[in-house]
């Protein structure tokens, strides 16, 4: 069939409109340009993302997201809940519940005995804030961090619970948060990707773990070269990534510059924009050979690195390695380093599990931001810690002074950010004592989300894609704020 007929034919009704409708473009083009003048202008060090962007002047220029897969229980961390002593074994109120629909783990249970946390608290920093005796690491650096006490979010499930913090819907199939980064922002280091995920695994053999799929660092419909590119601990970071043997890099070359011609061929044939995205996929590819290894090669890091982090950070798959990992990344222009560490999921046995949990990431988070500090990175890198939703008060299952276990709660949680623009010393938000309902100053997913893209300098309410003839952003539709008393 002739190129342009097969163009023709594989054309959709909706491109069909979307490129006709561009020919009315210029009429417009004057009005749009008196507004992005005001945009500031890209720097040389920036490759890709969209000209309008930044809309004002940034806090932060790269992400360290890490995701406590499963939902950390925010009274046994962050949210002290003292009162909770004098109500062990006794029935969750009713005017505290009021109603709340429960997952299918403990709808059945007869009643909702009051499980107080078993491991102690104290007060730290300037700001006085309240740490577990779990974090200690984190908790020195109270002064750092903007704790976040009054979270909340729509899903009682982890898996729409998870995909909701990280793409703004509960329904998969939309841009991950650092995927939209990647397409807004662009890339500073064109040898790397510009957002790198990587996996951490648990510690405690009882921790529960959750499935986790690419689908959650998907692209959606963005091109794919926004997705997030997987990233293994060890000495094979990227599958597939390595020539076959017997292949030079000269050879591979010559593949690869035939090959894109082929592409650029067809893209003239079709006009598919996917065809593009795929040549800058393997010319990506063929630049991470040779960055990716010297990344990843811990040799380099002089003794004091593992006196910080401890020996843990040698070894592949542990949180602690990827951490390191993460730094190395950020500091090599890497915009959103996303880590998922799994085992949080504590429906049972969580005075065992969570000690170990906690281990893995109290000391690693500590020794990023001294990293960082060190650097010089700290003041333009956003660190973010917490899960998807937060845990109930009552005990899951069977309950001892010494045993419980915790079930999903989305109504209130807790996380923390710092560096990029974060006030460091605060405490916002407030919950009632059973850490059940917020009674101040509460923070949707989407005024999280919103607030993030505020510190890198991108107003939520105009950062969108057109999909489908709709403008979607990745706080969505529905009403979302800055919490700018988070912000420095």
């Amino acid at each position: 069939m002739h190129p342009f007929k097969e163009a023709i034919r594989a054309e959709t009704r909706r491109q069909f409109f979307g490129t006709a409708a561009k020919g009315i473009g210029g009429i417009a083009l004057a009005n749009l340009l008196s507004t992005d003048a005001f945009a500031l202008p890209q720097t040389n060090d920036v490759v890709g993302g969209l000209p309008s962007l930044p809309h004002f002047a940034p806090k932060a220029k790269r992400c360290i997201y890490l995701h406590m897969m499963g939902a950390p229980p925010q009274m046994d961390l962050l949210d002290y809940k003292p009162k909770m002593k004098d109500w062990y074994d006794k029935d969750l109120p009713e005017t505290i519940r009021q109603g709340q629909r429960l997952t299918t783990m403990t709808s059945g249970q007869s009643r909702f005995p009051i499980a107080p946390s078993v491991f102690n608290f104290a007060q730290h920093g300037q700001s006085g804030a309240w740490f577990s005796e779990l974090l200690p690491h984190t908790a020195s650096m109270a002064d750092d961090l903007a704790v976040i006490r009054s979270m909340h979010t729509d899903a009682i499930n982890h898996e729409p619970g998870i995909t909701f913090i990280q793409t703004g819907q509960q329904i998969p199939g939309r841009p991950c948060i650092g995927s939209w980064f990647a397409y807004g922002l662009g890339s500073m280091n064109e040898n790397l990707p510009t957002f790198v995920v990587m996996n951490a695994e648990r510690s405690h053999p009882r921790a529960g773990v959750q499935a986790i799929s690419a689908k959650l660092w998907s692209a959606g419909f963005l091109s794919p070269e926004y997705a997030g590119v997987g990233l293994r601990t060890g000495s094979d970071p990227v599958l597939y990534l390595k020539d076959p043997h017997g292949v030079s890099p000269a050879v591979r070359r010559q593949m690869l510059d035939g090959l894109g011609e082929l592409n650029r061929l067809r893209y003239e044939q079709v006009g598919d924009p996917e065809t593009l995205a795929r040549i800058e996929q393997y010319e990506m590819a063929f630049k991470m050979q040779s960055s990716v290894p010297e990344m990843a090669d811990l040799s380099s890091e002089p003794d004091r690195t593992f006196e910080r982090w401890g020996e843990e950070a040698k070894q592949a798959g542990k949180f602690q390695n990827a951490a390191l990992m993460a730094r190395r990344l950020v500091e090599r222009g890497v915009r959103f380093v996303q880590i998922y560490h799994r085992g949080w999921d504590v429906h049972s046995f969580a005075p065992q599990v969570l000690p170990a949990q906690a281990a893995d990431v109290d000391r690693a988070a500590w020794a990023l931001i001294q990293d960082l500090k060190e650097r010089g990175l700290f003041d333009e890198t956003l660190v973010i810690w917490g899960g998807e939703f937060g845990r109930t008060i009552y005990s899951q299952g069977r309950l001892t002074p010494t045993d419980y276990g915790r079930d999903h709660h989305p109504r209130c949680f807790s996380l923390w950010m710092a560096g990029g623009g974060v006030k460091g010393g605060t405490v916002y938000g407030e919950t009632d004592d059973f850490s059940y309902n917020i009674v101040k100053d509460p923070v949707h997913i989407r005024d999280f989300q919103a607030t993030i893209l505020h510190l890198f300098g991108i107003d939520h309410e105009r950062f969108t894609h057109n999909h489908r003839g709709l403008d979607a952003r990745l706080t969505g539709v529905e009403p979302a704020r800055v919490v700018h008393e988070v912000l420095a």
